[in-house]
C-alpha cells in the first residue's frame, strides 16, 4: 500500500520491555521506543483521514458540526472520545500548512491556551521530544497542565504529510523533564496531522486528538474539545494563507 511506513527491525521494541524503561533510559532506547510507538499513531491517523468523508458511516465517527467546509466529529475510545477535524484549504500547499503547524515558536498564535512550547531533545531530523505547558489562565480542560510528547514527521509514498504527536510514558517523561510542582501532567494519547495534496496547490487537512488531561474534570469539559478545535482551525487557516509560498520547493 502506498501509505505504509516501515519501522524496520532496528526499532522493534516489545511491549513488555516498556517496564524496563527507567529514568536512566539511553538515547538509543528512547529512539527505538518512540519509533515503535509512533508507528501505530501514524497508521491510526491515516485511517482516520481515509474514512468516509460524507455523512455518518459505519466507522464509528459521529459528525458534530459540518459548517463552511469544516467537519468536526468524534468517536468513542474507551471512557474518552477521539476528536477529528477535517477541512479543505484552498490555494494552500501541504508545505505551507505544515510550516505553520510545526512552527513551535509560533504555536501560541494558533493555540491561545498554550503558555510555552519547547524542544527537549532532537532524536533524529524528523523525531523530537517536546514539552507543552498550559498556564493558570488557560481554559479548564488545559489549566495548569503540561505534556511531554514525541513528534514524528513523515512523508508517505504518495506525498501525504503526516505529523504524529503523543505523550511519552510517565516514567520516561519524568527522566527527561521533572514535573513542576504547580503543574499537572496530562496525557496526549493520540494526536496529529494528515495533510493530503490536492489539485490547484490546495490540500485536505485532517487533525485528530485524544487526550487525558489528568486530575478531576467534569466530563462535559473533556468532551467539548470540538469548541477548541474550531478556534484552532480558524487560526491555522489564517496563518497558512499568509505563509509565503517561495519556500515550498
Amino acid at each position: 500500500m502506498p501509505r505504509t511506513c516501515d519501522r524496520g527491525p532496528d526499532v522493534a521494541v516489545s511491549i513488555g520491555s516498556l517496564s524496563l524503561l527507567t529514568r536512566s533510559i539511553s538515547e538509543d532506547s528512547l529512539r527505538r521506543y518512540v519509533h515503535f510507538a509512533s508507528e501505530n499513531c501514524i497508521q491510526e491517523l491515516l485511517s482516520a483521514s481515509d474514512s468516509s468523508r460524507f455523512g455518518n458511516g459505519n466507522d464509528g465517527w459521529k459528525i458534530l458540526t459540518l459548517d463552511n467546509g469544516v467537519e468536526i466529529s468524534k468517536r468513542r475510545s474507551g471512557s474518552l472520545h477521539t476528536f477529528r477535524s477535517r477541512w479543505l484549504l484552498k490555494s494552500v500547499s501541504p508545505q505551507q500548512f505544515i510550516t505553520v503547524a510545526n512552527a513551535i515558536d509560533a504555536a501560541k498564535q494558533w493555540d491561545s491556551d498554550l503558555v510555552e512550547a519547547k524542544y527537549i531533545k532532537d532524536l533524529e531530523d524528523n523525531l523530537s521530544i517536546i514539552r507543552l505547558r498550559f498556564g493558570e489562565n488557560s481554559k479548564p480542560l488545559f489549566r495548569n497542565r503540561e505534556f511531554i510528547v514525541y513528534e514524528r514527521r513523515e512523508t508517505m509514498e504518495d506525498g501525504t504529510l503526516v505529523v504524529a504527536v503523543a505523550s511519552l510514558p510517565k516514567e520516561i517523561a519524568a527522566g527527561l523533564h521533572p514535573k513542576q510542582n504547580n503543574s499537572i501532567r496530562g496525557l496526549l494519547l493520540q494526536s496529529g496531522w494528515v495533510v493530503e495534496k490536492l489539485e490547484d496547490d490546495s490540500c485536505m487537512v485532517t487533525y485528530v486528538v485524544q487526550l487525558d488531561p489528568a486530575g478531576w474534570l467534569p466530563k462535559c469539559f473533556v468532551n467539548r474539545l470540538n469548541t477548541k478545535l474550531v478556534m484552532i482551525i480558524e487560526n491555522l487557516r489564517k496563518l497558512a494563507q499568509a505563509c509565503p509560498t517561495n519556500g515550498d520547493t
